[in-house]
């Protein structure tokens, strides 16, 4: 296992070139009148994106902007697949007993989704805790590189982001996690619960069946004779949208992943449409500018293994089963609902998801809480560790403060 490299995002002039001409290039597609959002993203918002692109938008200085974070590779070895080397960022606390935190990201997210919580999470002060953070890049996405043989499932994915955490020295730590994120926070808490991993938070309670009579009795009892709130109604009716009108993209990246990789990789315009209609429709009136758009496919175009490689982790975990049949763990687990979310469980749903400790609600905010509401998100994390929380020493030797 190599040593930690310090790591500068510097992406080729000639791959910078390369994606200027392929935007030279594009061949729009015809729209129908009054088409709007209906049948996905507008013909108008791509091509003022691609201008943008094209002509304004300065990857160099996003590039430095990006490079202000603390950032490093390694090789970790994954068992049956060699060495892979991931890219990760790694902030300390100037707290002494800060709590070791892997924060994990999703799709169509990145590693840039740990910028806005990293100063409020590693902040010191003697009214809450403070973390050390790790954000590692997934396999397969940004600067990691990516697995090159089948079968790479979310076991291994999990195994390399406890191995990076054993690593840095974090031999008992907590995970934080949205998307892929949630997935793998409770693999993690399964697969090495009984070791490292001491709890876990997620801001991505997916699940989409009530509890049964068998393994839940008692909530299985809160759903049968406890009304629904007005806004479990609509989290029911969110839920509904989302997997009637807007989960086509998971069923061909989870079946050929190959096939759409194709897109991905030779047409940055494809490759932003696709994304783009998540970042718009999964979030709350998130008010994107153009230019964080373009920087958050910016990261996919020029990830190290292209941007087909990330849609792999769909097809791997839902081949296996694992994606449908995650085993519940006694670690303590936190969660966080936000109306917008793609799923937004009833809370008799969502406490099925692990041993629940905490819960707390918002009016507002969406997918990406992260990047929506990061000051929210960052509160109920503090709250779920802080004195007198729910989770309060679960890192042994690590409260939190001095």
């Amino acid at each position: 296992m190599s040593d930690e490299q310090p790591f500068i995002l510097s992406v080729a002039d000639a791959d910078i070139d390369l994606l200027n001409k392929k935007l030279q290039l594009v061949r729009w597609p015809d729209e129908l009148q009054g088409a709007d959002w209906d049948y996905g993203s507008p013909l108008t918002d791509i091509q003022r994106l691609v201008a943008r692109w094209k002509d304004g938008y300065d990857w160099r200085k996003v590039e430095a902007e990006i490079n202000e974070l603390p950032q490093f590779t390694r090789d970790i070895k994954v068992d049956g697949f060699g060495a892979l080397n991931i890219h990760y960022v790694h902030q300390k606390s100037t707290v002494k007993n800060a709590i070791p935190l892997l924060f994990l990201h999703g799709w169509p997210g990145s590693f840039l989704e740990v910028r806005k919580v990293l100063p409020i999470l590693t902040e010191a002060s003697a009214d809450h805790p403070s973390f050390h953070v790790v954000a590692p890049s997934l396999p397969g996405f940004g600067p990691s590189e990516g697995q090159h043989k089948p079968e790479f499932d979310g076991s291994k994915y999990a195994e390399v982001v406890n191995t990076l955490m054993l690593t840095l020295g974090y031999t008992e730590y907590v995970v934080q996690g949205g998307d892929w994120g949630s997935f793998l926070g409770r693999k993690l808490a399964a697969q090495y619960g009984s070791t490292s991993v001491k709890a876990w938070h997620t801001n991505y309670p997916n699940v989409q069946q009530p509890p049964s009579l068998l393994r839940f009795p008692s909530l299985y009892l809160a759903h049968l004779f406890t009304p629904y709130t007005a806004s479990e109604k609509a989290g029911l009716e969110r839920t509904k949208w989302f997997l009637s009108t807007s989960r086509a993209y998971f069923q061909e990246q989870a079946t050929k992943p190959q096939t759409i990789g194709y897109t991905f990789a030779d047409s940055p315009v494809a490759l932003l449409a696709w994304i783009y209609e998540k970042l718009v429709q999964w979030t709350d009136g998130y008010p994107w500018t153009d230019d964080e758009v373009l920087t958050w496919i910016s990261v996919y175009w020029f990830s190290r293994a292209g941007p087909a490689a990330s849609v792999r982790i769909y097809y791997e975990t839902v081949t296996t089963g694992e994606y449908h049949t995650l085993p519940w763990s006694p670690v303590p687990c936190g969660l966080s609902y936000f109306p917008k979310e793609l799923v937004v469980a009833p809370r008799a749903w969502a406490r099925t998801i692990g041993n629940v400790v905490f819960e707390s609600a918002h009016e507002s905010g969406g997918h990406f809480a992260a990047h929506e509401k990061p000051v929210e998100l960052v509160a109920d994390v503090r709250d779920m560790f802080r004195k007198g929380g729910p989770a309060f020493g679960v890192v042994g030797g690590r409260t939190g403060y001095d």
